[in-house]
């Protein structure tokens, strides 16, 4: 595989699991636990928080799909 596009699609599937990840803490009810919850250290939380959850997620896919790549060269 081209390593442009293999560039293109980790920074793609890493965008869309932020993006997800972003999108399903939103429904959690976790401001309760903080004083502000409006408060920018409360976002930057939110933001570390996605980061830290899409991070694996998103390089448990890319791993995924490397293997499917590689699954021809068994017979070959």
């Amino acid at each position: 595989m081209n390593v442009g596009l293999q560039a293109l699609i980790s920074l793609l599937i890493h965008l869309i699991a932020l993006v997800l990840t972003w999108w399903a803490l939103q429904g959690l009810k976790i401001d309760v636990f903080f004083r502000h919850p409006k408060s920018p250290q409360v976002r930057i939380l939110y933001i570390l928080l996605a980061i830290a959850i899409s991070y694996p997620v998103a390089e448990f896919f890319l791993s995924y799909v490397n293997w499917s790549l590689m699954l021809p060269k068994i017979y070959g």
